[in-house]
């Protein structure tokens, strides 16, 4: 049996990263492609390869401030006049398009009001996370950057089930980044791999075998 959901912020309790780069991308006037193909390198990287520590890993686990990732990315990218972009604030302005996804949020309400435990788990870039209303969808929150691990570290997810005091057979991890899901399904954690709200609240309702309230 389910008894706690572990969930990503950024793509998931928001609106699509793509959504939020691409208004960005508009707003600061960066070279789309060459931004794609500069952060495809670093995401898979990160992600996708065991090819030793980037910066992404640093950032993610704070081991490396934002200002300093700001510079070394500012650096790597270019508007379309060929000049690199403003390094100061780049992360924020990166993230600015985030919006919160009211549905997902009325879902975790009506999980903890079945009596499952919730934790927050996201990779955080430095970036500040809007906290209002936390208590009443969270048991606990992990973010990389705050504990110095980051996903898909297995000791990160370790550390999430040990703040709700819950095995990893008993939880279900909602994410949008497929490596994130592989590594929680090694440690004998159900994974759904978000795409969209109504997708991602109709598989949990499977899993939990509750009907749960949308937006």
């Amino acid at each position: 049996m389910v008894k706690g959901v572990l969930i990503d912020w950024g793509g998931v309790l928001t609106t699509s990263l793509s959504h939020a780069i691409s208004r960005w991308i508009a707003a600061d006037r960066i070279e789309a492609g060459h931004y794609y193909t500069v952060m495809r390198e670093l995401i898979e990287h990160a992600y996708k390869t065991d090819d030793g520590e980037s910066i992404v890993h640093a950032l993610e686990r704070g081991e490396l401030d934002g200002p300093s990732f700001e510079r070394d990315l500012a650096a790597r990218l270019r508007t379309v006049d060929g000049e690199p972009p403003v390094p100061d604030g780049l992360l924020d302005r990166m993230f600015a398009g985030f919006e919160r996804v009211d549905a997902m949020y009325d879902m975790l309400r009506d999980v903890r009001g079945h009596g499952l435990r919730t934790c927050l788990l996201s990779n955080s870039w430095s970036n500040t996370y809007p906290r209002d209303g936390w208590d009443e969808v969270f048991d606990a929150v992990v973010i990389s950057g705050e504990v110095g691990m980051r996903k898909p570290e297995p000791r990160i997810f370790h550390h999430a089930l040990d703040r709700i005091g819950l095995p990893g057979e008993e939880c279900v991890f909602i994410d949008d980044i497929e490596a994130n899901i592989v590594a929680a399904r090694a440690l004998g954690i159900s994974g759904i791999h978000h795409r969209d709200p109504d997708t991602t609240i109709t598989e949990l309702e499977s899993v939990l075998s509750l009907t749960l309230r949308r937006a």
